[in-house]
């Protein structure tokens, strides 16, 4: 355990020093990658959304794909499809971006539904049916979506049903002045995202080492107390008068999970209550839905979750 452990310390150790200047909850994206879950990446343009990935793709040397998605994306364009050989006389598959370890899915509210519910299987299932073929995807499949938090005109909000399905909401916000400040330095002695050379980055993990992490966190012990405050939790969610919608059975069960994962990247084989808190607000905040009488009145998601953490009381 103590080994595996090492290498997201390491991780988490490179993707700063790479990626200097981003104000990125990189633990967030971390337990996503331990658990298997999907990720929507949300902040304003510039603030090296997908930078992040890519080099959290090299540093693990998982095979990675980038689909720019845009209004005239159809479901064939990231699925893949059969074309006909003229020379063969036979059908051949061509598969698509999906096929890949890890899937960034760039601006994923500007595509319309049809094509949003392309990844409706993979994601829940992992797995593709093409033709009435079903194509088992791989063991790592990781799929991390982006989206800007402004301009909306023009956009196709992703329905409930596949914001479930992702493991968390990420907020990148801006960079800390220091940071920030540390990026046009690093510039002005000649950084530049564009011509930075993902060949150069030396691998700190592989594919097969994050698997055998997985199967690490599912071993990590849940005493039933603890349990039984998650789920409390999950319940205040249900009946909070802020809220139309509360957390989903999917929910809690990914609650669970990541609160593992959280536990395991501290080097412990059991759950606290500590370990639920902290990841709350990126699990839940895409999955509730407030009233509208409660939007009218400017009440913030975030701040909701943070007042169910408060009102449920803790183990001892």
């Amino acid at each position: 355990m103590k080994e595996t452990n090492s290498i997201f310390t390491q991780l988490y150790q490179a993707i700063i020093q790479i990626i200097v200047g981003q104000n990125l909850p990189i633990k967030q994206l971390l337990i996503s990658l331990l658990t298997g879950g999907h990720v929507i990446l949300e902040g304003v343009p510039g603030t090296g959304k997908t930078l992040t990935v890519k080099v959290l793709a090299k540093l693990i040397k998982a095979e990675f794909r980038r689909v720019q998605l845009t209004p005239d994306i159809l479901p064939s364009d990231i699925l893949g499809t059969n074309v006909f050989d003229l020379n063969s006389r036979n059908f051949t598959l061509k598969k698509g971006p999906v096929f890949a370890e890890i899937l960034l899915a760039d601006e994923i509210n500007r595509t319309p539904p049809k094509t949003q519910a392309a990844l409706l299987e993979a994601m829940a299932e992992q797995q593709v049916t093409l033709d009435g073929k079903t194509l088992e995807l791989p063991d790592l499949f990781w799929v991390v979506a982006t989206q800007n938090s402004l301009e909306f005109e023009g956009t196709y909000p992703l329905p409930e049903a596949q914001l479930d399905r992702f493991l968390f909401k990420i907020i990148m916000d801006y960079p800390e002045t220091t940071a920030e400040k540390q990026m046009l330095l690093n510039t002005q002695q000649g950084f530049s995202a564009k011509s930075f050379d993902l060949n150069k980055i030396e691998p700190v993990a592989t594919v097969e080492q994050i698997i055998l992490a997985r199967q690490e966190v599912e071993a990590i012990n849940f005493q039933e107390k603890v349990l039984d405050y998650l789920l409390a939790l999950v319940q205040q969610t249900r009946k909070h008068p802020d809220l139309a919608l509360g957390a989903s059975p999917r929910a809690a069960v990914s609650w669970l999970k990541i609160s593992k994962a959280q536990a395991w990247l501290d080097n412990r084989n059991y759950v606290t209550p500590d370990d639920i808190k902290m990841v709350a607000l990126p699990l839940l905040r895409h999955r509730l839905i407030l009233k509208p009488e409660s939007l009218l009145d400017g009440v913030i998601i975030d701040g909701v979750i943070s007042s169910i953490l408060k009102q449920v009381s803790v183990p001892r």
